[in-house]
Parts: C-alpha cells; sequence; structure tokens
C-alpha cells in the first residue's frame, strides 16, 4: 500500500481510525493507530467524561453540566497528551461533529492541544479555515456525502479562506453512528459508496488535486482493495477498531458488537436529526414503547436537539445514551456499529488489525 499525504503530514499506511465518541476512541486507541502507522483519530464528543468526569467542574446526575463541561478543554489536552506518550511525534487527528454546540471553540481547542488533522462532519464545515488560522499547520479535512457537498465546501473556502480540503473523507450510507442520507437514500443503489467516489473524484479535479478517502461499509483487505481501483487514495474505518485491546470502550461495549446479528444493526431514529446505525438493543426496545430512561439534557450536547426538544421526540437523550454504552451500561447503552459489524468475531491488537488489513487475513 502506498502512504496516505494529508496536508503536511504522511501517514505511512493509507488506513484512518475514524473518530467514535463517546469515548471509544480517545488516547490508547487513536495513540495505538498512530504509532503503527495508520492515522489515530481521537474523538472531541463528551471529553468531560474522560478518567471519571475529573476535569468537569460541575457534574449533574453523573453527568457533565453544560456544553464547557461536556467539551471540557483541559481534558482533551489530557487525552492528547497521553495520546502522544503513545504515538510520539506520528500525526494525530481529532474528529469534530460541526452538529455539537460550541464547535468554535472545541476546534480551536483542539488546535491548542497539539493536534495535526482536524476530521470534521455531521454538517458542512464552511467555516473551519477560519476557526483554524492561527494553526497553518493543521491539515483540514471535511466529511462529506456526495460530491455536490464536497463542491459547496471547495467553493466557500476558496472564495473565503483561499484554501482546499488538505484531504476529503466520503462516507457511504453503511457507516456506524449519523448518516448524510434519508432512510430511502441509505438503501439506494446510487448512494452507495462505491457509486459516490467517481463523482466526488471529478469534483476534487475541479478545484486541484487532494486525496479522497473512503469510509462507510469497509471491512477488511479485499474492501480496500476495492474502493482503491475506483480511485480512492485511503480509507477511513472505525466499527473494526471496537474490536481491539486497545479501544478505549468498555469490555461489555465490545462484548455487545461482537453479540451482535447482521439483524441486530438497524438505522435509528436520533435526537440530532439524521438516521444513524446501531444495534437494537433493550434500550431501543424500551424507547419504543416510550419507557425508556428520563430526559433531562444535563449536557447540552448538539445544537439540533434543540436543548433536548428532539431527544424527547425520539424518546432518550443521546449523550446519555451514548455515555452509558462507553461506560459498558448494556441495558440503556446506544451502541452505534457499521452495518457489517456483525462480522466482528474477536478482539484483538490494533498491531495485528493492521497487519490483517495490510496483507490480508
Amino acid at each position: 500500500m502506498d502512504s496516505l499525504k494529508i496536508g503536511q503530514y504522511t501517514i505511512k499506511f493509507p488506513i484512518v481510525q475514524g473518530g467514535m465518541g463517546i469515548g471509544v476512541s480517545w488516547d490508547r486507541l487513536a495513540g495505538t493507530v498512530s504509532k503503527e502507522g495508520g492515522l489515530g483519530v481521537i474523538s472531541a464528543i463528551g471529553t468531560g467524561y474522560y478518567q471519571n468526569m475529573r476535569f468537569a467542574e460541575k457534574i449533574i446526575n453523573s453527568r457533565p453540566y453544560e456544553t464547557h463541561n461536556a467539551y471540557s478543554f483541559e481534558a482533551l489536552k489530557e487525552i492528547v497528551k497521553n495520546a502522544r506518550k503513545i504515538c510520539a511525534s506520528k500525526p494525530l487527528g481529532v474528529n469534530i461533529m460541526c452538529a455539537i454546540n460550541d464547535y468554535s471553540r472545541v476546534v480551536v481547542d483542539a488546535c491548542k492541544s497539539g493536534i495535526d488533522i482536524i476530521i470534521s462532519g455531521a454538517g458542512l464545515p464552511t467555516n473551519l479555515p477560519e476557526l483554524t488560522k492561527n494553526f497553518p499547520h493543521i491539515a483540514l479535512v471535511p466529511i462529506v456525502s456526495s460530491a455536490k457537498a464536497l463542491k459547496i465546501i471547495c467553493k466557500r473556502w476558496t472564495q473565503r479562506y483561499n484554501r482546499i480540503p488538505d484531504a476529503v473523507v466520503l462516507e457511504g450510507p453503511l457507516s456506524g453512528g449519523h448518516q448524510g442520507f434519508t432512510y430511502e437514500q441509505c438503501a439506494m443503489e446510487e448512494y452507495q459508496l462505491e457509486n459516490l467516489i467517481g463523482p466526488v473524484k471529478d469534483e476534487i479535479k475541479e478545484w486541484g488535486d487532494f486525496p479522497l478517502i473512503a469510509a462507510g461499509g469497509i471491512w477488511d483487505k479485499n474492501d480496500i482493495d476495492k474502493v482503491f481501483s475506483l480511485g480512492a487514495n485511503g480509507v477511513q474505518m472505525a466499527t473494526r477498531f471496537i474490536g481491539t485491546h486497545e479501544c478505549d470502550a468498555d469490555e461489555v461495549f465490545k462484548k455487545v458488537i461482537v453479540d451482535a446479528k447482521k439483524e441486530d444493526i438497524q438505522l435509528l431514529k436520533s435526537p440530532v436529526g439524521y438516521p444513524a446505525r446501531g444495534v437494537r438493543t433493550n434500550l431501543i426496545k424500551l424507547v419504543d414503547r416510550r419507557e425508556g430512561p428520563p430526559i433531562k439534557c444535563i449536557s447540552n450536547c448538539v445544537t439540533p436537539c434543540q436543548r433536548g426538544k428532539e431527544a424527547k421526540e425520539v424518546g432518550y437523550c443521546i449523550a446519555d445514551r451514548l455515555a452509558d454504552a462507553w461506560a459498558g451500561k448494556a441495558e440503556t447503552g446506544l451502541f452505534f456499529t457499521g452495518a457489517n459489524g456483525y462480522k466482528l468475531k474477536e478482539i484483538i491488537s490494533v498491531k495485528e488489525l493492521m497487519n490483517k488489513l495490510i496483507n490480508g487475513e
């Protein structure tokens, strides 16, 4: 496999570990992936939970109170510092969702924390170059689900900031977590990853030349080879890295994914407003009966939820339920996984997984 160039950074193997929050990809996972030659990506979501919430200034009902605690700068700095103890000076990324409250502040926090690459989606990061203007060494990588979305970003970035992306992640509808598609589009042939790569490659050529990183449903070397043959320069994989010893989530979280059958992995309603893919667990059954855990909106995490309004419509608080999953609370946790998560059958080291992805099973 050829290396992957993102801005001034060279990733030895063209494998990006997708950011997974709350707490599924923090220092241990991201640091180890970077150490082993991929790009480790820290999730900026829910950093206030890190190390038993010791960086949160105020806690209510065992939750970080308000946005500045839910997305703690001090915790993010500590996560990056501890990841650096593992990967040293190798490139290290962070994933920051556009949909979070305090997005602008969290982007600047990540820059100050010593991160190299920012990956940003769940909305269009049209002002990302403005937020990072004092940190020109940081590479910027938007996540898109279509050539149209990339065109909007490139047009805005070139007109306002005379800049194009350092790479782009193209995420198809088989990924875990939130989708950039409607429920109907997720099942339509024209929106599948293999049919999106060509148009996005064509759009890239209109603006210059930067790598395309394909994501969503990529599981093994055969999948990697397939998207490379279609024009991708790298891949982003998240769910596969849940099945590693270094994954920061609780062992119960890993067991839920390992035990999941194909029919258990479904598109779910989310307070964020997008379909989200995860495991149909006890929580989802409770929510369907409108018997889910109380919704209090303590952390005020995402803008589209409107301070709990959408959570009450859907039937659960996404921050609370993702935090429970990370903590290993099987009965009340929300467990995101990609469509191929049912293929996960063992927990191995990141080193062994990288070897499988590079050289084949």
